[in-house]
Formats: C-alpha cells, sequence, structure tokens
C-alpha cells in the first residue's frame, strides 16, 4: 500500500500575530496603532483573510492525506522531502524565503489577500487550491520552472536564493574586493554587488539596471541566465570600474575575491541567513542546479469540472 501524499503548508505570522506578541493584549496594540494614525480594524481585517486561506487550504487536502504546517521562521529546522507537495499562502516574498529549503519538490502559491499582493509567484486564489492540487497529484499540472542563483565560498559553505545574491559590506562601508569576470579581473571599491535571476529582474535588480542606464536584456523568469551589476564602483588609483556589469549563462560564473574582513553574502534580502567572507576569501557564483518548481494557474476549464 502506498504511502498518502504529504502537503506542507507555509505561511508566516500576521501583522495582528507580531502586534499582540509585542503588546500582550488587543487593547494595547489598538492604542499603539491609534498612537500612530491607524486602526485595529484594518489589521483583523488583513488577519481574517489569511486565516480564511488557510482554512480553505485546509479543506482542501484530502483527509487522508499527511499534511504538515511550517511557519516561517521554522523553515530552517523543517525537513522537506522528496516527495513532498509545498503549499505556500502568503505574500510573494515568502515563495523566496522556502524556495531556498526545496529540491524540485512541487509549489502551489496561495494568494489570501487578491488584489493586493503582486500574484508574481502566489498566482492562486484560496478557492483554486484544490483543484490546482489535484493536478499536481495526478501528473496533470504544468510548472514555470525558475531559474535560482547559487553562492559558495572556498570553504564549502553555500547557498541559494531565488530573487538574488548580494556581496558587499554589511555596512554602509565600501566593500573592497577583487572581481573575476571571464578572464578579465579588477580590484574595486563600491556598495557591492547584485547577481539576479529573471524573477528578481523585477525587483532590486531592476531598480539598479535603470539607473545605471543599462544595455543589458534582463532575464526572463524561466531563462537559464543571471545579469550582475556593480553598485556605485569607485575609481581610484588602486580600484577600477571598467567591470561594472554582465550576465551569466550555464557553466560560467563570477568570483568575487575579499580584499576587506567581513564582507558578507546573502540571499533574497534575509541578511540574517548570511555567508561570511574573511580577507583572501572567494565566493563563486553561479546559476544553481535546481530551479523552483511552480504550479501554473489551473485554467478555468479544469476549474469548473
Amino acid at each position: 500500500m502506498s504511502i498518502a501524499p504529504r502537503v506542507v503548508v507555509v505561511h508566516r505570522r500576521t501583522e495582528l500575530d507580531d502586534l499582540l506578541a509585542r503588546h500582550g493584549t488587543r487593547g494595547q496594540a489598538a492604542f499603539f496603532l491609534a498612537s500612530r494614525g491607524r486602526s485595529l480594524d484594518e489589521v483583523d481585517r488583513r488577519n481574517e483573510a489569511v486565516q480564511a486561506a488557510l482554512t480553505a487550504v485546509g479543506s482542501g487536502i484530502p483527509v487522508e492525506w499527511r499534511r504538515a504546517v511550517v511557519e516561517r521562521a521554522d523553515l530552517d529546522r523543517f525537513l522537506f522531502v522528496p516527495e513532498d507537495i509545498v503549499a505556500v499562502v502568503g505574500q510573494d516574498g515568502l515563495v523566496a524565503n522556502v524556495a531556498k529549503y526545496l529540491d524540485h519538490q512541487p509549489v502551489i502559491g496561495v494568494d489570501p489577500e487578491p488584489g493586493r499582493n503582486a500574484g508574481v509567484l502566489v498566482r492562486h486564489s484560496p478557492a483554486q487550491f484544490a483543484a490546482v492540487l489535484r493536478d499536481v497529484a495526478e501528473g496533470a499540472a504544468s510548472y514555470d520552472p525558475r531559474a535560482m542563483v547559487e553562492a559558495a565560498l572556498d570553504d564549502g559553505q553555500s547557498l541559494v536564493a531565488l530573487n538574488e545574491i548580494f556581496v558587499g559590506h554589511p555596512t554602509h562601508q565600501s566593500a573592497r574586493y577583487r572581481l573575476h569576470s571571464d578572464d578579465a579581473e579588477e580590484r574595486q571599491s563600491s556598495s557591492g554587488l547584485i547577481i539576479s535571476t529573471g524573477t528578481g529582474a523585477t525587483g532590486w535588480c531592476q531598480s539598479v539596471w535603470r539607473q545605471t542606464h543599462s544595455s543589458l536584456v534582463l532575464p526572463e523568469p524561466s531563462e537559464p541566465r543571471l545579469v550582475w551589476f556593480v553598485r556605485e564602483p569607485w575609481p581610484s588609483p588602486a580600484t577600477g570600474t571598467s567591470l561594472s556589469e554582465g550576465d551569466l549563462t550555464t557553466g560560467s560564473s563570477l568570483r568575487i575575491v575579499a580584499e576587506t574582513d567581513g564582507l558578507v553574502v546573502f540571499g533574497d534580502g534575509i541578511e540574517s541567513d548570511r555567508l561570511t567572507l574573511s580577507w583572501g576569501q572567494e565566493v563563486k557564483i553561479s546559476l544553481a542546479t535546481r530551479r523552483l518548481r511552480l504550479a501554473r494557474p489551473t485554467e478555468p476549464a479544469a476549474l469548473a469540472a
């Protein structure tokens, strides 16, 4: 007898959860918000939308299936297995948070507040979840294989990200390093580097791309290509600015050798989950071998079936 599928539901604490944890009671939370011109009513509505979405997702999982619920803060302690189906209930950023812990498991992004979130990665309404889950389980779903980026240190440590990886100083100090791109090498001092996937090309990366008036074509989300930009490279007798942008395809990499102690490497804006470079240590950035397997929306005709 085969083992029933397991659905892992990933969510994050709501603003109401955070307010109650910080202030203790609803009354104190309401007073805190009122002092800043806000109302607890708005927070309640958003919390209710998330709870309703979680209820709909839970109801959409067949009763005989196994299930697990994981809060974002516990992701680094949760063990995903290859057969899992992952349901992410929340904003697009939550999909990025969970992606680095997965290896080919199908992901169904559920938007608890359609119209409020961008819905780029959480592409399904709570009402659609059961039908999409059925298609995934039956092998009838289609997917967007989203490219990811990997940073590997020369001591064996590594991390992957869905949007982008940042390399630089954790404060506003200049980062000093040697940059190796293809056969070119340059010593630089800058505000750090951004290495982005196509998914990340609509966010932080695009801001840098626009600011620098770059002629690079940004990658599509599923395209096996990365783009990189040096933020504010500083010209001096010892540092140059000729290597400021480029792209990386399968088999190519960008190598950065720290010439400042304490440079950090982190992905998707989560600086708390970071690698740290000491002087002379090298990090290599390249396309990750794994991809996010994001379920596409089910066709309306299939939903009505």
